[in-house]
């Protein structure tokens, strides 16, 4: 479950990147957010994530109160979210499997185990056949399929993704939104910014659009 309410957020004494947002994600919704560039799309991805706190007004994540949680408490909320940035942040000095199997690894998960959750992720991202490969020989869609493996290895509770099909061709965008779909199916609460309204038309169970740090809830795509 998600919540925001009157919830802002700047940096400094710049404005406002969200103003008195409110809404609401039942467990288990399929939820798009949609908006222009600069409406805040990336920094309310990261409230939901713990990444940030905010400014003012309340974030609750399954249960826990973002706003009042201890900096050091957040990476054990982060164990439950799935978080696919613009910036992967891949390891660019380990292997691809290495990258995926990182978050397992920090839960303490044997090595045996890790490296076959870690194997079939990257299979339901297509990237079978390039677990020894490091990032840096990848191309840009195909670190963007590894930062997804490696945030759905944990087999989070919530999946939050910001732009996640952004540097892919239409097959693998498609491939990718399956596998989102799929994690939803079985209970995954499911939060992604998007701007291909045409995946939104498919996949979307609900869209938020937000313009100016501010949000509207659409049942569907907004026209």
């Amino acid at each position: 479950m998600i919540e925001f309410q009157h919830v802002f957020k700047s940096f400094g004494r710049s404005r406002n990147i969200l103003a008195d947002v409110n809404f609401h994600v039942a467990p288990g919704e399929f939820v798009f957010v949609s908006g222009p560039s600069g409406a805040g799309k990336s920094t309310l991805l990261k409230l939901v994530g713990g990444l940030e706190p905010p400014s003012r007004g309340s974030v609750t994540v399954n249960g826990h109160r973002i706003d009042r949680l201890a900096a050091r408490a957040r990476p054990y909320l982060r164990r439950t979210v799935g978080l696919i940035l613009q910036d992967a942040h891949l390891l660019f000095d380990r292997t691809a499997l290495d990258n995926v199997m990182l978050p397992l690894n920090v839960i303490g998960l044997d090595r045996g185990t890790a490296g076959t959750r870690a194997r079939a992720a990257m299979e339901k991202v297509g990237l079978r056949g390039k677990e020894d490969l490091r990032p840096i020989e990848m191309s840009g869609g195909e670190q963007q399929r590894l930062a997804i493996a490696r945030a759905i290895v944990g087999r989070p509770t919530i999946l939050i993704a910001d732009e996640p099909t952004a540097n892919l061709d239409h097959a693998s965008a498609v491939r990718i939104m399956d596998v989102f779909r799929d994690f939803n199916q079985v209970g995954a609460t499911t939060l992604i910014a998007s701007h291909d309204t045409a995946l939104m038309a498919h996949y979307a169970q609900r869209t938020l659009h937000i313009d100016g740090g501010r949000f509207n809830d659409f049942p569907g795509v907004p026209a």
